[in-house]
């Protein structure tokens, strides 16, 4: 499955847990349940978290200093918990290390997720790249500021005033 950053491909340096058996070495990805497994690993090994659409990003808080990595999910593209998480991580506990969206985001979504603090997508489904960068270029209006300290860009009303 492709990760994507900015648009492009990128090399995934993270391994993810598998239930049952020990933590890889290296930097990991482990499920919320074994996060404190995870944090009592030794040495300096990149960590990171996936949580489910149902968490309460705070939670977190205490272990988001030890964290590099958190991984939203997209059980379905209607689903867009994910979105408020990913803002709150960045927005209200300052985490400044990479948000990943795992499951079934869509290309059409790219620029909000962006926007809402998303730093890598990683999606189920071998798409074509060219229509997730694509979806990053085309959409430049949006009407509420984002985690990227840009200024909303609407139309407004004196357009269709006056």
């Amino acid at each position: 499955m492709p990760l994507l950053e900015n648009g492009q491909i990128t090399p995934d340096r993270w391994h993810v847990a598998v239930d049952g058996e020990p933590l890889p070495e290296g930097a990991v990805i482990v499920p919320l349940e074994r996060l404190e497994e995870g944090l009592a690993r030794t040495g300096d090994a990149p960590l990171g978290v996936a949580i489910a659409p149902d968490v309460d990003v705070a939670v977190l808080r205490t272990a988001l200093p030890r964290l590099e990595l958190v991984a939203v999910t997209f059980p379905i593209f209607r689903d867009g918990r994910a979105f408020t998480q990913a803002r709150a991580l960045r927005e209200h506990l300052g985490f400044k290390g990479e948000i990943r969206a795992t499951g079934k985001p869509l290309p059409d979504q790219y620029e909000f997720l962006l926007r809402c603090g998303v730093t890598t997508v990683q999606t189920e489904r071998a798409e074509d790249i060219s229509v997730w960068r694509q979806a990053h270029e085309i959409i430049t209006i949006a009407y509420q500021p984002s985690t990227l300290h840009e200024r909303p860009q609407g139309l407004g009303l004196r357009r269709f005033l006056g």
